[in-house]
């Protein structure tokens, strides 16, 4: 049966479900007023094996995210027991039908940036509740791989695979995000270029769609539904289950950084570096600019490879661009590895004096980021707000987009990170949700700012929120053809230049999986107060 006949047919019986529904109301009290919605909701919370919150403590945390810009008030909050909870809050919302304004939104860790997460008058699920199956690793399997609920974190993957000597291939550079979060975007980091993102590393999902049916989805079955929910921003339903891919731990990780001041030798020994087999298994690069002190900074956890030349480096004030690599080890092999590290090493063009090398654990490395946020936390800077800007780039403007950002819209330093890397667009799969560049290697160019509350200067919220209105404003002018990550737009014209070419393909597919647009109102694409005919 075609992709479009199933459409139409699920399409009809969401009307025909809607008009019996709303025929029925005594039995069902399907078709409240807005007015009633709260008490729909009561009644529901008593079907349910999880339970809804509805005082205000619980409401307010659950409007607010840790991009801390944005706040939606919800009606409830719905601590699910089991997938069965969340399958019958959806068909309840669905069942009220059009003449009812009631969303539904995932949260995860609240890591969303622009109140993606959140939904206004309607219902926020939180997903680290559902505990439904505990995580279940499978070694006998080629590939191995691990069943985990969608609101798992990856940090508890990661220690409850490790126990079978096994990980996931690809991460992200935080791993205090929930499984559902990171595959509904993509899950970058810098084992993309040699795995690709997250979404490249599930083998199977079980998701709850927008008319509340539970679905098991793969590349076998239900395709569709599959490659849509990967990197679909939430549209089509709510991940609640994942196969994540499998591979063998290291022991440790040899940790490297090195300095540039020329731009092209930079991203002429990243791309080098992608393109070669098993080079290293983590390629990620920054951008440092006036920064002082650094390499003093960095003395802490790294040892120089050559003290005496590294005390006396000076950046004079020129824009810095740090290449950090990793190689994993395992014990048994650790000297042929020190030697091919050695020879990759010798085989770029970095600043010699600016080799800083260390060895860490495996866990070390991956949750380094961690590290840092208990520091902030500690000093009251963690939740603060974080107006990032994340971008692909195609690799034939990249050299343009540095020139014109780099020492010129950005001239201090930034107030966090500025993360510039590239990847195989080999390593993806077109068919996901997610819009990338059309060259083989793009980069993503992350600025991860965080703004000093109360401060008009250039850390302050305004100062950077223009700063990244000026880069995006240069990006269209000059025809980049770049395209945000994590992306966010305020109108449906501008989710349609997104998406270009894929518009239709993603307006089609909401229509078959969330055809009253409930799901995922926070993103601003689709809104329920449109008639489905006009989606």
């Amino acid at each position: 049966m075609s992709f479009y006949v199933q459409h139409n047919i699920l399409f009809l019986k969401g009307f025909i479900t809607l008009f019996l529904s709303c025929i029925i109301t005594t039995r069902f009290n399907f078709c409240l007023s807005n007015s009633n919605v709260p008490f729909s909701l009561q009644t529901l919370s008593l079907e349910l094996q999880g339970h809804m919150s509805f005082d205000e403590t619980t409401l307010n945390k659950a409007s607010t995210d840790f991009g801390n810009r944005y706040q939606y008030h919800p009606a409830a909050v719905l601590h699910p027991n089991s997938v069965s909870d969340i399958a019958t809050t959806i068909k309840h919302v669905f069942h009220m039908g059009l003449s009812s304004h009631l969303t539904v939104a995932a949260r995860g860790h609240g890591h969303s940036l622009q109140g993606q997460s959140q939904t206004h008058g309607g219902v926020v699920i939180k997903m680290e509740s559902l505990k439904e199956s505990e995580m279940q690793v499978h070694v006998g399997n080629f590939p191995p791989y691990v069943d985990v609920s969608g609101g798992e974190l990856w940090i508890n993957i990661l220690h409850e695979t490790l126990r079978y000597g096994l990980a996931p291939r690809s991460w992200t550079d935080y791993l205090h995000l929930t499984v559902g979060g990171t595959l509904s975007n993509a899950g970058v980091s810098g084992q993309a270029f040699k795995h690709g993102p997250q979404i490249s590393n599930v083998q199977q999902l079980q998701i709850v769609t927008g008319t509340g049916e539970v679905v098991n989805c793969s590349e076998e079955k239900n395709q569709e539904l599959f490659h849509s929910v990967l990197g679909g921003l939430g549209q089509f339903g709510i991940i609640t289950q994942a196969r994540i891919l499998l591979e063998e731990a290291p022991s440790m990780v040899k940790w490297i950084r090195v300095l540039y001041t020329d731009f092209e030798a930079f991203t002429r020994d990243q791309e080098r570096l992608i393109s070669e087999e098993n080079a290293f298994d983590y390629i990620e690069g920054f951008v440092i600019i006036n920064r002082t002190g650094l390499l003093n900074n960095w003395r802490s956890s790294f040892n120089p490879q050559d003290p005496i030349q590294a005390s006396h480096f000076n950046s004079d004030g020129k824009t810095l661009f740090c290449l950090e690599l990793a190689k994993y080890i395992n014990f048994q092999s650790m000297d042929i590895v020190n030697q091919e590290v050695e020879r990759h090493l010798s085989d770029l063009n970095y600043i010699q004096s600016t080799l800083f090398v260390t060895e860490v654990t495996y866990v070390e490395f991956l949750d380094r980021v961690h590290v840092s946020e208990m520091k902030l936390r500690s000093k009251g800077l963690w939740d603060v707000p974080h107006p990032w800007l994340n971008l692909f780039i195609p690799k034939s403007k990249i050299h343009s987009f540095a020139q014109a950002v780099f020492g010129n819209i950005l001239t201090q330093t930034s107030n966090g990170p500025v993360l510039i890397y590239p990847v195989n667009k080999s390593k993806w799969d077109n068919r996901s949700s997610v819009v990338i560049p059309d060259e083989d290697i793009f980069y993503l160019v992350a600025f991860l700012t965080s703004a000093v509350p109360s401060s008009n200067g250039s850390d302050g919220l305004e100062h950077i929120l223009s700063q990244n209105k000026r880069i995006l404003e240069y990006c269209e002018r000059e025809n980049l053809g770049v395209k945000q990550y994590l992306p966010h737009y305020n109108t449906q014209e501008e989710w349609r230049a997104h998406f270009g070419t894929q518009w239709e393909t993603f307006r089609e597919r909401k229509l078959v999986y969330d055809p009253f647009a409930i799901l995922a109102p926070g993103q601003r694409i689709f809104q329920k107060t449109i008639t489905t005919s006009s989606l």
